[in-house]
């Protein structure tokens, strides 16, 4: 019986969290809405968000966004492929993730073909007439994430 126990108990302590890449090595999240408010502060800086995952990449678990739920801001944290992968199962979890924050300016070009290839990757329909304009991306170029429980 004890065995069963102890069994029992080690499973949930390591179900609580799941470390993905690097250790994280900072002490304490920034905000979403504060990196977000003011981006080029943050630009090419190792910075730690918190959020929930709302979406995962379909094909290689080399992006997901995370969303801060108070305020509904949104950012994306992106991977080398094969270098983390975050499972699909992570939806709706927290997580933490850390990283450096990269300032990606697009061209209407370079905008419709990352739209086009992100539909592609969810399966979701596309429609390049939506895009009007280049677009300035802010997102993380991830080092290392934990799932949290």
């Amino acid at each position: 019986m004890r065995t069963v126990i102890f069994g029992f108990f080690c499973a949930l302590t390591l179900s609580a969290e799941t470390k993905l890449g690097k250790p994280l090595t900072l002490t304490a999240p920034t905000p979403i809405p504060q990196v977000l408010a003011k981006p080029d502060t943050f630009v090419e800086k190792t910075i730690q968000v918190k959020g929930k995952i709302t979406e995962v990449c379909e094909m290689m678990g080399c992006w997901t966004n995370l969303l801060d739920d108070a305020s509904g801001k949104m950012i994306r944290v992106k991977v080398n492929d094969g270098e983390i992968v975050f499972p699909k199962e992570a939806v709706g979890k927290m997580a933490l993730a850390e990283g450096t924050l990269k300032k990606i300016e697009l061209t209407k070009e370079q905008a419709i073909a990352r739209a086009k290839h992100e539909a592609e990757e969810q399966g979701r329909t596309f429609n390049p007439d939506k895009i009007k304009a280049g677009t300035t991306i802010y997102q993380i170029a991830g080092s290392g994430a934990v799932l949290l429980d």
